[in-house]
Parts: C-alpha cells; sequence; structure tokens
C-alpha cells in the first residue's frame, strides 16, 4: 500500500464538468508540520491555493491558480530563523500516467506536467506541495547576517573584501586542516 502524501487532496477527473471546478485548499496545522518535515524546514505557518480545474484534450486536465504560504527556513549564516512569504502562480497539467511519459520535454513556459494516479485521480494537494517544496529559497538568509571576511567570495554583498593581489582562495580551507608533525 503506497503511503499518502502529507497534504492529499484527491480528486477525479471524471467529477470535473466540462465548465471547471474550482478548489481551495488550505492545509491544517497538522499536515502543515509533516510538510516542513519533509522539506527540511522549520515551519511552514501558512498553505493556501486556490486552482480552477478544466478538462483539456486527451484525457488531460488543466490546473491554474494562486499559491500562497509562509514559511520558516533556517539562515544559511547565522541559524536565526527566516520568515518568507512565498506566492506562486499555479499551471500544472495533469495527464493520465501512460501519455506521461509519451510527452517528453516541454517548453519552459508550458504547464508542469503532472501523471495522474491509476483510475484518473489527480492529487492536487500533492502536486501544490511540490510547487511551494520548488519554491523555497534554496539559500535563506537573515537580515544583516554575513560571513566572516575570511570566507567571503569577492562580491559577495555589500561588505565583501576585495582579493589581495596574490591571495589564495583556498587559503581559509587550509587553516582548517590539521597540521602535520614536521621530520
Amino acid at each position: 500500500m503506497p503511503l499518502r502524501p502529507e497534504f492529499s487532496r484527491p480528486v477525479r477527473a471524471d467529477r470535473i464538468s466540462a465548465e471547471g471546478r474550482t478548489e481551495r485548499l488550505v492545509a491544517s496545522p497538522a499536515e502543515r508540520a509533516a510538510l516542513a518535515r519533509r522539506f527540511g524546514i522549520e515551519a511552514v505557518e501558512r498553505l493556501e491555493a486556490e486552482v480552477t480545474l478544466r478538462p483539456a484534450p486527451g484525457g488531460q486536465i488543466a490546473a491554474r491558480g494562486r499559491l500562497v504560504a509562509t514559511v520558516v527556513q533556517e539562515c544559511v549564516v547565522s541559524f536565526a530563523p527566516v520568515t518568507q512569504r512565498v506566492e506562486e502562480r499555479v499551471d500544472l497539467r495533469f495527464v493520465p500516467a501512460e501519455a506521461a511519459e509519451a510527452l517528453g520535454e516541454e517548453e519552459p513556459e508550458a504547464p508542469d506536467v503532472v501523471p495522474m494516479e491509476p483510475g484518473g485521480v489527480l492529487d492536487l494537494g500533492e502536486a501544490l506541495a511540490q510547487q511551494l517544496a520548488l519554491a523555497l529559497d534554496p539559500y535563506p538568509r537573515a537580515e544583516g547576517a554575513t560571513l566572516p571576511p575570511d570566507l567571503r567570495a569577492p562580491g559577495d554583498g555589500p561588505e565583501a573584501v576585495p582579493p589581495a593581489a596574490g591571495a589564495r582562495p583556498f587559503a581559509a580551507l587550509a587553516r582548517l586542516r590539521p597540521k602535520r608533525d614536521e621530520e
């Protein structure tokens, strides 16, 4: 039996009328906590979306809308909590599983392709969770957090120190290596 995703909202494709259907999704506190663990971040304080589903040719379902979230991540420099608001446009295309592999590479601006589960079921919640994961800042930085001068790269922020003439780029790492006894 497959594991159920933390934020599962299954929708049967055959129950979406030709006029479409709008879904409003709000993650519960338990779902947000589970997603934070999955993403390896401190917290997902808010996760909401409003998505309109419409049938598309070939048994596909087009999903368009907006995802809004508030997340707390750890600063990569100071380890302080960094709260960020995420607002993402949702543009997905759910396709029957057997057709997903045949689609191949898509245009960069094309909707993201998501395979449906067997029986024509699409998990809108899981697709949105994946959209949130992709939108997370990979290097969150608290305001004012700076690296020590000897670890900064040239041009790293307004406080960056230009490299000295003849500077060795790995000198900071060499200082961390244990000293060998001289013979």
